[in-house]
């Protein structure tokens, strides 16, 4: 099998799927089809599947005239129908693997993708697991429920592994064609036969490891990373502010150091699909083994805390002019979770919006690549454009995502307060009215 996947790959006469067509699925499918592999994406929203089957890009990181060429020429269809798993060879999954509401992991969109492929799976075909997930999850979940569903055998009939999706929104030097990959697979001719697709499609490095659980862990282990980094600096900031030090100027003078120091950045929480998540799923499989990752736990629960923060900062700001939080109005500058995209996942910014509100603010929001967004089903519409005039009307301008296209001079000259909680003003000249997370 392992060589006959092997030739079909150099000769790219291998049918793609790619299930799940999002920020991670859709850019994955493009690059497939880009290479020569005829590709069919597999998504459950009929939305999504009319829009790439029209040629009309929903998704940044990808070029629109790209999408419209593959499309045109055939070499990219989707589809709600997956039947049409029995005439892929090789299929991706890159669903949501959200948390659910008591912080546990939600792989009910994986299991559901699952259980649909394995009706249709045929001999010889390669199934890779790309969404992020806890260690075991291929070879625990995945495995027996295509085994049982297909009547085929693992590592016999067809072959099925794990490569961590690595996606950064709005990234200019790395998108999903150059960025390195780590795979891992049940067996060694699984790995090599996986690792063997994505370097015909991709430019990066392809990294093999020993088994499924590696690379699972290894993407716990990247954003956990992060996340323990971020939680240090959020902590520090909060002691920086009771000493009257500034942060960001702390931070830009340990970064000098060419050695042995990375630069974490405070921010009003955490945002996006992974870093807020993925150690909620490391903790929550250690549990199974008696363990207890406490300092994991506590950089979360820092993180977690900091949009209550920020609001607690900006009442002490309002309270400078006697104005309590209830009845104050407040503009929010961004709701992005980072800058110059427009994506919005488990953005901090939601949250202290919905803190200021509950605490009687009357809120407005403006982001320039989010007019509207619905958050616990409810929708939200900002502002169409701000203006000097507009910005004097509020008490107080709190930025929580650092547009690039935002003119902060503007800002910081027509308001009564500006609560930056992004460093984003940090180019203004007069900071008199500015105040710094």
């Amino acid at each position: 099998m392992k060589n006959k996947l092997l030739k079909k790959i150099e000769e790219k006469t291998i049918t793609v799927g790619v299930v799940g067509l999002g920020y991670v699925g859709l850019p994955l499918a493009v690059e497939k089809a880009k290479a020569g592999f005829k590709t069919i994406g597999f998504d459950v929203q009929e939305e999504k599947v009319r829009k790439v089957n029209s040629g009309i890009n929903y998704i940044g990181d990808v070029v629109n005239s790209d999408l419209k060429e593959i499309v045109s020429s055939g070499m990219l269809s989707a589809t709600t129908d997956f039947s049409f798993v029995g005439e892929v060879d090789f299929i991706a999954i890159c669903v949501p693997t959200p948390l659910d509401a008591h912080q546990q992991p939600d792989i009910s969109y994986v299991k559901s993708s699952v259980q649909e492929i394995s009706k249709y799976l045929k001999k010889e075909t390669i199934v890779v697991l790309e969404s992020t997930t806890y260690p075991g999850t291929t070879e625990e979940l995945i495995k027996p429920i295509l085994e049982s569903g297909s009547g085929l055998k693992c590592g016999e009939d067809f072959y099925l592994g794990f490569s961590p999706e690595r996606v950064d929104p709005g990234n200019l030097v790395y998108k999903t064609k150059n960025t390195p990959k780590v795979v891992g697979g049940i067996g060694k001719d699984a790995t090599e036969t996986i690792a063997a697709m994505y370097r015909a499609v991709l430019e990066g490095d392809v990294y093999e490891v020993s088994s499924p659980s590696v690379a699972e862990m290894e993407k716990i282990l990247e954003n956990t990373y992060r996340n323990v980094n971020i939680g240090l600096i959020n902590e520090l900031t909060k002691l920086c502010h009771e000493m009257n030090i500034n942060i960001w100027e702390v931070i830009d003078a340990a970064k000098t150091k060419p050695y042995g120091f990375q630069a974490f950045y405070p921010g009003p929480g955490l945002g996006g699909h992974c870093i807020p998540l993925d150690p909620y799923y490391l903790s929550w499989k250690a549990r199974e083994y008696g363990f207890h990752t406490s300092m994991i736990e506590s950089s979360m629960m820092v993180n977690d805390r900091m949009p209550e923060y920020c609001i607690d900062r900006a009442a002490e700001i309002l309270n400078k002019d006697k104005k309590s939080l209830n009845g104050s109005k407040i503009l929010v500058l961004g709701v992005a979770y980072k800058q110059d995209i427009d994506d919005y996942r488990e953005s901090p910014a939601l949250k202290v919006i919905e803190g200021l509100k509950e605490a009687g603010v009357n809120v407005d929001y403006y982001d320039p690549y989010i007019p509207t967004y619905k958050y616990k089903g409810i929708l939200y519409n900002g502002l169409n454009s701000i203006d000097e005039n507009l910005i004097k009307n509020y008490d107080l301008v709190m930025i929580t995502a650092s547009h690039t296209t935002i003119d902060y001079d503007m800002v910081a000259k027509n308001s009564k307060w500006v609560f930056d909680t992004k460093n984003a003003t940090k180019n203004v000249v007069n900071k008199s009215n500015i105040i710094l997370l």
